[in-house]
C-alpha cells in the first residue's frame, strides 16, 4: 500500500471527475453552492470508503457471477444510512441535494472503485483508496461550486462578495455547470500534458 501514490491518483492522475470523467450527473447538478458541494462530496467520500472496506472484506465470498449486484446492495446500504443521517441532522442539505443522494447507489465512481480496486485489495488499502478518490471528487466539487456560486450570484458560501446585479446568472444554470466543468477538464489535461513533457 502506497498512500502517497493513491493520494496522487485521487487528486491528479486518476481524478474521478477530471480524468476518468465519472459521476458527471451529480457533479453538474449540485455544484450551484459551496454548501451543496461540501454535502455531496463528504457523502460520497464516506460511502465510497465504507463500501470499499466492506467489499474488500467480502471479496473472497462474493461469487463472480453476481459481484455487481452484490456491490450495489452493499453501496445501497451505506447510501441509505447516510441519507437518513442527513435528513435527521442536516435537513437543509438533504433537501437541497434531493434525489442525488439516493442516486449515489449507481454512481459510477463508487462502482468503478469497487470493481477495479476494492475487490482486488485488502481492506486497509481499499479504505485508503476510497478516501483518496473521495477527496479528489470533493475538491473538484468545491472548486466548481465556488466558481459557480461566486460568478452566478455574487456570494461565496452564502456570504456576499459583490452585488448580485453584477453576477452572471447563467453560471447558476446548467450551462454554467457545463462551462465550468469543461474549463476544469481542459485545465487538468493541459497540466498533465505539461507534466508529461517535463518528465521526458
Amino acid at each position: 500500500m502506497h498512500i502517497g501514490k493513491q493520494l496522487k491518483e485521487g487528486l491528479l492522475t486518476q481524478n474521478p471527475v477530471l480524468v476518468q470523467l465519472l459521476g458527471m450527473c451529480s457533479t453538474l447538478a449540485i455544484t450551484t453552492t459551496v454548501a451543496n458541494g461540501i454535502g455531496m462530496g463528504l457523502s460520497v467520500t464516506i460511502i465510497l470508503t465504507l463500501s470499499n472496506i466492506f467489499i474488500s472484506l467480502l471479496r473472497r465470498i462474493i461469487p463472480e457471477q453476481v459481484r455487481i449486484a452484490a456491490y450495489i446492495v452493499v453501496i445501497a446500504g451505506f447510501v441509505t444510512i447516510v441519507d437518513l443521517l442527513l435528513q435527521a441532522f442536516f435537513p437543509d442539505i438533504a433537501e437541497s441535494l434531493g434525489v442525488f443522494i439516493p442516486l449515489i447507489v449507481v454512481n459510477c465512481i463508487i462502482l468503478a472503485r469497487a470493481e477495479s480496486f476494492a475487490s482486488k485489495n485488502k481492506p486497509l488499502a481499499a479504505a485508503v483508496d476510497g478516501l483518496c478518490q473521495g477527496v479528489g471528487y470533493t475538491l473538484v466539487l468545491l472548486v466548481m461550486s465556488a466558481i459557480r456560486e461566486l460568478l452566478g450570484s455574487g456570494t461565496l458560501a452564502g456570504t456576499a462578495v459583490f452585488p448580485g446585479e453584477y453576477a452572471a446568472q447563467m453560471m447558476a444554470l446548467p450551462v454554467g455547470g457545463f462551462l465550468t466543468l469543461g474549463f476544469l477538464i481542459a485545465l487538468m489535461q493541459w497540466a498533465r500534458s505539461k507534466a508529461g513533457k517535463g518528465g521526458k
